[in-house]
């Protein structure tokens, strides 16, 4: 299995730009390139998916096992050329002092080669000592080349690479000059998801361009051929579930506001007996017949307009909810289940199944990993292999807030690390409905997918 490691020597370095354009470019030379992103995130993968015509996974030590990551990157990677993981932020930035739960970490489990993008903006001969530091520290991490990017020109360029060259054995396989045009819009959750981006197409080709212009691709490409072969891997345990057919009607509330989905997760709901019917609450005014409801994260705040405005389905989902439709929302999904989203000194009518409204602040209001602990208010079916006080490792980021939280609500989790709603409790619980601001992710510790689908039947069967 070729297979590369990008990562950076700290944030804002263009890495997430150069994996682009690399799946991009690597996809147009006939390649099948698999790609990966390392820890929680939805935004970049959408990016990475797009450029490589392929689902992007999530690679992340907080709530996943070792064998559970390496099985799933041998198991999506099967029939690709090459493999690409994207890490975050540093190369030896992490959760834990000791760096287990770091970029290098990810790259030695899965004994892949790293190559560095690194910023070379105002750097000259001091990006010698970086390198060599980096290369110093972990002698298990294998750093087989760099990326120079945002270069101030030819000159500079020349000078880099000479440094590189008299103090360092690394090779730079690529250098890329600044060009305000492969910036990708951000937001304040990151890039601009490119599903809502227009130029998403037109902005991967353009990074493709300068991959293939500005970097040696058959260089990359040796790099990621000394990969050795991993060990097998345990393979992903099957999903049981009661049926062999899809026997329950899963709506999946999807469009430009709600676009926060795992592809796994969507591919466990199915493992577990899901059929998936996707609605659009911006457009779509009528309510399918579905036996369940999940509505993702996103940013229905910037979509509030169309969201309000499409009051039919608004109120075919609250009655539901209130009849007792078996739902899941998170985060996004949360806040569009509420009375109101306030946002910018403007407010927007919501579902108004959550008996708040929401307020969207300039700061992080809940950002990080997140471990709960279920309350006897939790709705879902127990895993027979959970013991008493069992910890679900998940992650938020939030900028919105409960304005007010009323006494008599039922929280499913208490809040163990993070914020949830109130820095306590998290998983709003009314009738059918679980609402968290915590994204879960479906794992071999944690099958959430498999939970809800079973909750769902037991109410269908109920009701038959």
């Amino acid at each position: 299995m070729s297979r590369l490691f990008i990562s950076a020597a700290h944030k804002s370095s263009g890495k997430t730009t150069v994996s682009i354009g690399l799946c991009a470019a690597l996809k147009q030379r006939g390649l099948k390139v698999q790609s990966f992103k390392k820890g929680p995130d939805y935004i970049d993968p959408y990016w990475l998916s797009q450029a490589t015509a392929r689902n992007c996974y999530n690679l992340d030590f907080y709530t996943m096992e070792r064998d559970e990551i390496l099985s799933l990157m041998q198991s999506k990677s099967r029939d690709a050329d090459i493999t690409l993981i994207e890490g975050n932020k540093g190369l030896y930035d992490g959760l834990d002092l000791d760096g287990s739960n770091s970029n290098a970490a990810l790259a030695t489990l899965t004994q892949t080669p790293v190559i560095l993008v690194l910023s070379a903006r105002g750097m000259t001969r001091g990006i010698a000592p970086l390198i060599l530091g980096y290369q110093a520290f972990d002698k298990d991490v294998s750093i087989k080349g760099v990326i120079l990017n945002q270069l101030g020109g030819s000159r500079h360029e020349s000078k880099l690479r000479s440094v590189i060259e008299h103090y360092t054995d690394v090779e730079v396989v690529g250098a890329i000059h600044t060009d305000k045009r492969f910036n990708i819009d951000e937001r304040h959750l990151g890039l601009v998801p490119g599903h809502e981006d227009p130029f998403c197409e037109q902005k991967i080709s353009l990074l493709a361009d300068v991959v293939n212009d500005q970097v040696n691709l058959d260089a990359v490409m040796s790099i990621a051929n000394t990969a050795p072969d991993l060990k097998v891997a345990p393979l992903l345990p099957e999903v049981k579930s009661n049926t062999t057919t899809k026997d329950i009607k899963l709506g999946l509330v999807r469009c430009s506001a709600f676009g926060f989905y795992y592809p796994d997760d969507l591919q466990a709901l199915q493992d577990a007996g899901a059929e998936i019917i996707e609605i659009d609450p911006c457009h779509q005014g009528q309510l399918p017949e579905i036996d369940a409801l999940f509505i993702g994260g996103g940013f229905p705040e910037t979509h509030m307009n169309e969201l309000e405005a499409n009051k039919q389905l608004r109120s075919a989902i609250k009655t539901a909810i209130d009849n007792g439709l078996p739902t899941y929302a998170e985060c996004g999904g949360l806040m569009y289940l509420a009375r109101s989203i306030q946002w910018n000194d403007e407010s927007r009518d919501m579902v108004g199944c959550i008996d708040t409204d929401i307020i969207m602040e300039k700061r992080p209001q809940g950002r990080g990993y997140v471990q709960l602990q279920e309350t006897e208010n939790s709705l879902w079916p127990r895993p027979a292999s959970w013991e008493e006080g069992n910890i679900i490792n998940a992650h938020e980021f939030h900028y919105s807030r409960f304005n007010n939280v009323g006494n008599n609500v039922q929280f499913a989790f208490d809040v163990k690390r993070g914020m949830g709603i109130n820095g306590e409790s998290d998983g709003y619980v009314y009738k059918n409905l679980l609402a968290n601001y915590t994204h879960q992710r479906n794992t071999w510790k944690n099958p959430w997918a498999q939970r809800f689908i079973e909750f769902a039947r037991s109410h269908k069967n109920l009701n038959q």
